[in-house]
């Protein structure tokens, strides 16, 4: 059987998330991204297409490296606005029955017993539905916004990011038994006692006493995605990520990243196939090249360098406003996404430019996919066969229009070659990506190991 492709649309609760510019494309409907309509019209549409899930980025603060400023951000709508990804979740699930939603949360800013119960509390709304993608943040804006004055070190925050996960873990994992709620009626015993267990952590950052305020929810833990490409981000990735993203240039790079990434769960006990990897990709395709040619072409009119610019300078924490375009980028550290500028650099053995980043891009620093459909099938099938990555994380360009394009012409022939599935299986999200009967963390993932925690513990009064 040949190997099926996953797909995620890639989105973000804002205006302009990626592709930096595109809102002013009179197609564009991104500006009612504060509408009940927009995520479901979304929703729908991704799971007429049979996508896997809906991955929802998010940023906390905002991108004023550039020019020293927010001003070029808030013109451009560079990822501002942005609302909460959390709470259109349910308003997607409302209307869907199988489609998934990975939505981004910074463990940084975010207390883990509550953190715990929003994602218990999605779980169950969504039947299983849920997965979050594991973010330590990078912009210095916020963390003045959250009253301190800098971030921490970049290796630090994943320091943090450890014992945030090891706490979670034990309230999702061992604080309710599997038989702790009987919900008997006649004896008025909704939860027994003695099967839910106070769960003691006290750490270096974190110190919890309490029971976990949700009963156990289809998946306790939410499929766990992470994106992380420093040396630090991989590791961290290596031990809790079920779902990777990647954003490699070019094909070797690409491929080197799954081995790396497989290699290192391997070290560490975990399954290497139990980690799912998605290349970020955007996509603009028609019913022939000369069509799709001609749609890229329209859409690089409305491209924004500046957007791009203050999204890029932001990310990797340098000021380009001081840059010239055609000078070439040199290493500098900065506590912001070094994995980012350490590939324009030192892990890269070309010499690269802004003009040279961002030339063919929509207002990015990847230029799109760009051909007819069987082209477009064509690509996807060579890079999951050349790399090994799973599927692909497909973010908008012009929203609906690129999603509504890629499912209406791109989804059959990938299903006509065997290559995408033709329904959905049943099960929550673990078991769509993983198999039936998988609905929980495996037993290789070190979640699972708090699963008998609560059981030598006192049981809850």
């Amino acid at each position: 059987m040949k190997k099926q492709i996953r797909l995620n649309a890639f989105d973000m609760n804002c205006v302009g998330h990626i592709q930096h510019g595109l809102w002013t494309h009179p197609r564009d409907r991104s500006t009612a991204y504060n509408t009940i309509e927009y995520w479901q019209h979304l929703a729908r549409t991704a799971e007429r297409g049979l996508f896997d899930g809906i991955f929802l980025a998010d940023i906390v603060g905002v991108y004023d490296v550039y020019k020293g400023s927010p001003a070029p951000s808030l013109e451009n709508a560079v990822q501002v606005p942005v609302n909460d990804p959390l709470l259109v979740v349910p308003v997607m699930a409302a209307v869907t029955k199988h489609i998934g939603f990975g939505v981004t949360a910074n463990l940084t800013y975010e207390t883990p017993y509550l953190f715990a119960r929003r994602m218990s509390t999605l779980d169950h709304l969504t039947r299983g539905r849920v997965g979050w993608n594991i973010v330590t943040g990078y912009l210095d804006s916020a963390a003045r916004a959250m009253g301190f004055k800098g971030q921490r070190e970049h290796d630090d925050r994943y320091d943090v990011a450890d014992e945030f996960m090891e706490v979670v873990y034990k309230l999702w994992e061992g604080s309710w038994e599997g038989d702790a709620v009987v919900r008997d009626r006649e004896r008025r015993l909704y939860a027994r006692p003695d099967k839910v267990h106070r769960i003691q952590h006290s750490g270096r950052h974190y110190n919890v006493d309490a029971i976990h305020l949700s009963e156990p929810s289809p998946q306790r833990t939410p499929v766990l995605y992470q994106a992380g490409a420093s040396a630090r981000g991989k590791d961290f990735a290596a031990s809790h990520a079920e779902c990777v993203f990647l954003y490699g240039p070019n094909k070797e790079q690409t491929r080197k990243a799954v081995e790396d990434v497989r290699q290192r769960a391997a070290k560490l006990g975990r399954d290497p196939n139990g980690v799912q990897l998605f290349l970020g990709r955007a996509i603009v395709v028609g019913r022939t090249r000369k069509e799709a040619e001609e749609k890229y072409e329209e859409y690089l009119s409305y491209a924004s360098a500046e957007g791009a610019l203050a999204h890029f300078s932001s990310t990797v924490g340098i000021d380009f406003s001081q840059y010239d375009l055609d000078e070439p980028l040199q290493y500098q550290k900065t506590d912001a996404m070094a994995s980012m500028l350490e590939a324009f650099t030192r892990d890269s053995s070309q010499v690269w430019t802004l003009r040279k980043i961002f030339d063919k891009g929509l207002g990015a620093r990847n230029p799109p996919l760009v051909g007819s459909a069987e082209e477009i099938a064509d690509e996807l099938q060579s890079w999951v066969e050349e790399t090994g990555v799973d599927g692909f994380n497909i973010s908008r360009v012009v929203t609906p229009e690129t999603l509504e394009d890629f499912v209406d012409l791109v989804v059959p022939i990938l299903q006509e070659r065997g290559v995408y599935k033709r329904d959905y299986a049943e099960g929550t999200l673990r078991e769509k990506l993983f198999g039936k009967g998988q609905a929980l963390l495996p037993d290789t993932h070190p979640g699972a190991s708090y699963r008998t925690l609560g059981q030598s513990r006192d049981a809850a009064e």
